[in-house]
């Protein structure tokens, strides 16, 4: 044991040297003469003081994972600590394989010390061009949950997730730890957190650096973990990480092995150990420089000895903290790495750089889609009105469940909104996962369900994300107001697929799917706070063509909009749909024939070369912007009009040259110079500039959400934000009247028949608290 304690020494002086040749030097990496001014790099960027943490951690997992044959999956929370990453995976021989400039050898390491931030070259941060990485790491909080994601039903596989102390500070961080009570042990595999504690932020202390044990101990028991602490900074710390990974890796295998067995009557409450690792900040780097502390001090967190290119003390100050490494008696030109560093390294298969989890998973299955004919409505009379969308998606869903069963490659994830988003179809055949007490009286529990609901979108997020990315397939359905919380994480898995869609050894993954409901427009019995499409714009403005956007209009295009993006992959998918009982208006064909080009001119609303068009985009939308037309062709029977339903934004030629459609262009929906009245599910700027290339976008119109909601009935909801049928029939009239279509005493007298009607809802919802009978039990009638 002795032996093995020191070869992992040896290895975390080897990676901690190379992380100082990549953060500092772009020449004499051997130091085989005295350190100058020309050696530095001219812009110093980058990490120095969760580097040796993360170094320390690596080389000890290599040796748990050699020692017993583990297959073992890294997520680093600390993303800036990506030299450290590098350096590991350098020494590991999985940076070679990818990168073959990055050989074990002097030239390898002047290859990847040059490239570490640098223009063209390597991040300063975990990317998607790291081999074994599946987390950006940019930005901080989502390390924990997204390694739960990885683990359920991956019951081979225990990932070893590295949290540093300043990112447990965050709220998706805390809310994570919770995943742990969703975590069937006979059935799924195992997250082994590790809490790094160096005590300090960019700059100040961290909160839990200032814990004691007797308070850490005390919250993490509560949180349902078994913690493990090590601490030091000498040789007592490598004996004590060593014992600590053996006991967590005993207790995970413990805890599967009984729930396998059912020594357990439950599987309740298991109790899965985490290590609590505390280090100096710094560690191994330079004490002090300039009268100030920097080891165990928020000074090193970033790069230290900054001026090290043009100040003679802080050079040599970095020379001899180089030197202290002795890095000639771990690496000779003519032989290589020593012998001793290289005999903790994994077998190649194991390796975590070479995990097949993170390059698109493991044994995956191709996700088996059921028909949509079978869930399908009747709609051979538009306008019947039918189920809602989301009734038909939980039935479809049901079956998705039901036919991959046994693939165990398909979950969904909802914030305990199931049921309110009208999806509950779904536990005819699975149930919610929970392995801590059930009552008697709970409904659809089981300890090893497939839908998993916590009050907290973040961990949901995460818990897609690396269900996804290690190449299983997920449904995220959540209240179209609140999933705005986790645009950010949304927004740095964009960039993530960004990246890995140009990585040629990134395998595809299934796409990311979100189904957006309960929207603001049938959202007005709880008011201003539930109505909030932001997380559309947000996406929309992405600029990414991987990015798919659909407002299905009725329960059977909501079929065909779902299979097409659980079929997908490498995506982001969002499916915004209702879920109130609403009309049918496609008939299965016409919803596949409006998928194949995202949009469609409507015959049975349209007549040929109209004088005015209306597109709806959204469910609720639509049926308003037919409301109007009908509205427009009991005044004018005469009147020419177009509707054109918009399923899928992108269609329109948004992020490409092209548009959608091959055999027609943009014109053959919405002519070159004809009036358009857009009504769009979301904030109207989001749809604005989409418009603004295309031929006189002037004579487009757009109405959508304005921000203007409060408790008030459905139909208000649209006049608040002038995308009620009245609203869009008296811009309408305005516009033909402008035109010359019609007489303006003609609009003039329309408009203002239109205006009373407003004034008679508004009288009509206060007196009676709903909408207007002719309102709510309207329904359309051929009038074309």
């Amino acid at each position: 044991m002795i032996r093995e304690v020191e070869k992992i020494k040896k290895y975390v002086r080897a990676a901690n040297y190379l992380v100082t040749t990549q953060l500092y030097l772009k020449d004499n990496f051997l130091l085989q003469r005295k350190l100058s001014y020309d050696d530095i790099k001219p812009r110093l960027l980058g990490h120095w003081g969760t580097c040796p943490g993360i170094n320390f951690v690596y080389a000890n997992l290599n040796y748990l994972i050699k020692k017993h044959n583990i297959e073992m999956l890294f997520v680093l929370g600390p993303g800036h600590g990506y030299p450290a990453l590098q350096s590991n995976l350098f020494l590991e021989g999985s940076f070679e394989k990818y990168y073959p400039e990055a050989t074990a050898d002097h030239k390898g390491i002047a290859y990847i010390s040059k490239n570490f931030s640098w223009p063209y070259g390597f991040p300063s941060h975990s990317n998607p061009g790291t081999p074994g990485v599946i987390l950006e790491g940019g930005e901080l909080g989502y390390a924990l949950s997204t390694s739960y994601g990885t683990i359920l039903d991956n019951p081979d596989l225990i990932t070893a997730c590295l949290i540093g102390d300043g990112e447990a500070e965050t709220g998706p961080t805390a809310t994570a730890w919770h995943l742990n009570k969703f975590v069937n042990p006979a059935t799924n595999g195992a997250v082994l957190p590790i809490l790094h504690l160096n005590g300090y932020k960019i700059s100040g202390p961290t909160i839990f650096g200032r814990m004691g044990k007797k308070e850490l101990k005390s919250l993490f028991v509560g949180y349902g973990y078994n913690p493990i602490f090590v601490e030091g900074s000498g040789d007592l710390v490598y004996w004590s990480m060593v014992r600590a990974l053996e006991k967590s890796y005993k207790e995970i295998r413990s805890i599967q092995e009984k729930s396998k067995r059912k020594v357990f009557k439950k599987i309740e409450k298991p109790r899965w150990p985490m290590i609590i690792l505390k280090t100096p900040k710094g560690w191994t780097g330079i004490k002090e420089l300039n009268g100030e502390k920097l080891e165990d001090n928020t000074l090193s967190h970033q790069i230290i000895a900054k001026n090290s290119k043009t100040n003679k003390e802080e050079l040599e100050a970095l020379e001899k903290w180089m030197l202290s490494y002795r890095f000639n008696e771990l690496y000779d030109q003519k032989k290589g790495f020593n012998k001793d560093i290289l005999d903790i390294l994994p077998p190649k298969k194991l390796r975590m750089g070479l995990s097949p989890y993170a390059h698109g998973g493991k044994n995956t299955k191709k996700l088996v889609l059921p028909s949509i004919k079978p869930f399908s409505e009747d709609a051979s009379i538009p306008g019947t009105i039918g189920s809602s969308c989301m009734r038909r998606a939980g039935e479809y869903l049901k079956e998705v469940f039901e036919l991959n069963k046994h693939n165990k490659n398909f979950r969904l994830m909802s914030p305990d909104e199931t049921y309110s988003n009208k999806l509950d179809a779904i536990f005819k055949e699975t149930e919610r996962a929970f392995v801590w007490p059930h009552k008697k009286w709970d409904k659809d529990i089981s300890y090893d369900g497939r839908v998993i609901e916590m009050l907290s979108e973040h961990s949901l997020q995460g818990l897609a994300q690396g269900y996804v990315l290690t190449g299983r397939n997920s449904i995220f359905a959540s209240y179209e107001a609140f999933i705005e919380i986790v645009s950010s994480m949304a927004a740095q898995y964009a960039k993530f697929l960004s990246v890995a869609k140009n990585i040629t050894w990134r395998n595809e993954i299934p796409s990311l799917n979100y189904i957006l409901t309960s929207s603001g427009w049938r959202q007005e019995h709880n008011g201003f706070s539930h109505q909030n499409p932001g997380f559309i714009s947000n996406l929309i403005e992405k600029n990414s063509d991987f990015i798919k956007v659909y407002f299905p209009p009725d329960g059977n295009s909501t079929l065909e909009v779902l299979k097409e993006c659980l079929g997908s992959k490498n995506r982001i998918n969002i499916i915004s749909a209702g879920k109130t009982l609403e009309p049918r208006w496609l008939t299965p064909d016409l919803a596949q024939k409006e998928m194949k080009n995202g949009l469609m001119i409507w015959d049975f609303a349209s007549n040929e070369n109209p004088d005015l068009i209306f597109a709806g985009i959204g469910d609720y939308l639509t049926k308003e912007s037919l409301a109007a037309i009908s509205i427009l062709k009991d005044f004018l029977p005469d009147l020419r009009l177009r509707f054109v339903n918009i399923i899928e934004l992108t269609c329109l030629g948004i992020w490409r040259n092209d548009f959608n459609d091959p055999d027609h262009k943009f014109e053959y929906y919405f002519t070159s110079n004809k009036p358009v009245i857009f009504n769009f599910n979301g904030y109207t700027e989001a749809l604005k500039p989409l418009l603004i290339d295309k031929e006189n976008p002037e004579r487009f119109y757009v109405h959508g959400y304005i921000e203007n909601g409060s408790t008030t009935t459905p139909f208000d909801m649209q006049v608040r934000n002038k995308t009620s049928r009245l609203d869009l029939a008296i811009e309408a009239l305005e516009i033909l009247a402008n035109k010359k279509v019609i007489e303006k005493e003609v609009s003039d007298k329309f408009i203002n028949k239109l205006n009373k009607k407003l004034e008679e809802h508004n009288k009509y919802i206060k007196d009676f608290g709903v909408d207007l009978p002719e309102i709510e039990n309207w329904i359309w009638k051929k009038n074309i």
